[in-house]
């Protein structure tokens, strides 16, 4: 639709803590991005294993299913920045921008409080794997608090990208919804 901020475009960051923010997302992008070519790589390794050298694989399906878990977490904050979740804007494109801004706001608002909950959770499930020294039930054996990491890592991110969003709308640097005036 007319006046949108394209997915994948750069948003430009005024103020300091939105440009180390935004730089923050950015790099939890790229680390994304490499668990996912490593749990490819991953995947190519254990077909190559199990189908070429009919031999038996240990820790390779643990490890995608970790890795695809860690990536998704961890790559939320880039998303966010991108403005790439899933967006229904009718309402907004309706509301003229005072109204548009409260929405923005309120929603921003919401969302920092809703990930600030399962921070909170991902957080204490966490530190149980830690404290308690839990392993994974496979022959891998694998401590559990490595790979569940992710959630307090990706939920921190995310919380940042929403309030550097929070502030920019708050302040006026950056468009409610990512949608120019009418």
């Amino acid at each position: 639709m007319a006046g949108h901020t394209p997915a994948g475009s750069k948003r430009v960051a005024r103020s300091g803590f939105a440009r180390v923010v935004h730089g923050i997302s950015t790099l939890a992008g790229w680390c994304a991005a490499a668990m996912i070519v490593a749990a490819v790589a991953i995947t190519c390794q254990m077909i190559f294993i199990r189908f070429v050298l009919n031999g038996s694989t240990v820790w390779q399906t643990e490890a995608v299913i970790y890795l695809m878990i860690a990536a998704t977490l961890v790559g939320l904050p880039y998303v966010q920045l991108l403005r790439g979740h899933v967006n229904v804007d009718l309402v907004p494109l309706m509301l003229p921008m005072g109204a548009r801004r409260a929405l923005a706001l309120l929603t921003l608002g919401v969302s920092i409080l809703i990930v600030g909950i399962m921070l909170w959770y991902g957080f204490e499930y966490w530190h149980f794997a830690w404290d308690r020294g839990w392993r994974s039930d496979t022959v891998w054996g694998v401590r559990l608090w490595i790979p569940y990491l992710a959630l307090p890592v990706g939920f921190v991110l995310l919380l940042l990208q929403l309030a550097a969003d929070f502030y920019g709308v708050l302040t006026g640097d950056d468009r409610p919804f990512g949608l120019e005036e009418k």
